[in-house]
């Protein structure tokens, strides 16, 4: 049995772009996550996600690992870009599609090609 921290390393190493947040994309839970699920999907690219709200045990355990105090938390390739204001203020300044354009490429270069 895997610990919760062993799961939220593995969901963000397995996940080129994920967002933890509280809902689903399709029904966000609160503003925050509704703006950053917004500006996510504006890139065009799929991204996986996790439910905060079904997940008490990450709730509790990622603000702790990401050393970041709030949901949603956007992960791109491992990193944490961070929370609703940093990826609106990305996404209107251009920086976000070209970060997530860029991780799913590479993402599907790694599908095509395992070991790469």
């Amino acid at each position: 049995m895997s610990t919760t921290l062993e799961n939220i390393q593995r969901q963000i190493s397995e996940n080129p772009i994920l967002i933890y947040m509280k809902g689903s994309p399709q029904l966000p839970q609160c503003g925050f996550s509704a703006q950053t699920v917004q500006a996510l999907m504006a890139c065009g690219e799929r991204f996986a996600f996790v439910n905060v709200l079904d997940n008490p045990d990450i709730r509790a355990e990622l603000p702790k690992y990401a050393n970041w105090p709030t949901f949603p938390q956007l992960w791109v390739e491992g990193e944490l870009v961070g929370g609703c204001d940093i990826v609106v203020e990305m996404h209107n300044s251009g920086e976000l599609e070209p970060l997530i354009k860029q991780a799913a490429e590479r993402a599907g270069q790694n599908e095509e090609n395992p070991g790469q």
